[in-house]
C-alpha cells in the first residue's frame, strides 16, 4: 500500500479516535469546560513524544511508520501535539525567544483569528 494511502487511513482513524474520546469525556464530565479537547490534546502530546522517542532515539519504530503515525493519526487526532512538540524542541535547544514567540503567536493570534472569522461571517 502506498505511503500516502496509509497516512490517509491513519488520519481517518485519528479523526474517529478524537471524536470518540472527546465525546466520551464530554459525557463523563458534562461541565462547561472543554474537558474532551483538553484530554485529546494532553494524550496527543504524550503519544507524540512517545512515538518520536521510540522512532528517533530507540529505533523501535521505523522512520516510515513514524511518518504514518505522526502525520496521519496524530495529525488528525490533534495538531496541538505538534505545536507542543515544536515548542518543546525550541526550549530543549535553548531558543527561549522563539519558544515564547511560538506560544504567544499561536495562542493570541489564533484567538484573534477566531474572532476575525466570526466577525467576517456576521457581515457576509
Amino acid at each position: 500500500m502506498s505511503k500516502l494511502l496509509l497516512i490517509a487511513l491513519a488520519g481517518s482513524l485519528g479523526t474517529l479516535a478524537r471524536y470518540g474520546l472527546g465525546g466520551l469525556v464530554h459525557r463523563l464530565l458534562p461541565w462547561p469546560f472543554p474537558w474532551g479537547t483538553l484530554t485529546v490534546n494532553l494524550l496527543g502530546s504524550f503519544l507524540f513524544g512517545l512515538v518520536w522517542s521510540l522512532a528517533q532515539e530507540r529505533f523501535i519504530i521505523s522512520a516510515e511508520a513514524r511518518i504514518i503515525i505522526l502525520a496521519g493519526f496524530m495529525g488528525a487526532f490533534t495538531t496541538f501535539s505538534t505545536f507542543m512538540f515544536e515548542t518543546g524542541e525550541l526550549l530543549r535547544d535553548s531558543q527561549w525567544a522563539l519558544a515564547a514567540g511560538n506560544l504567544l503567536l499561536q495562542n493570541l493570534v489564533g484567538l484573534v483569528a477566531v474572532f476575525a472569522g466570526w466577525a467576517l461571517a456576521r457581515v457576509l
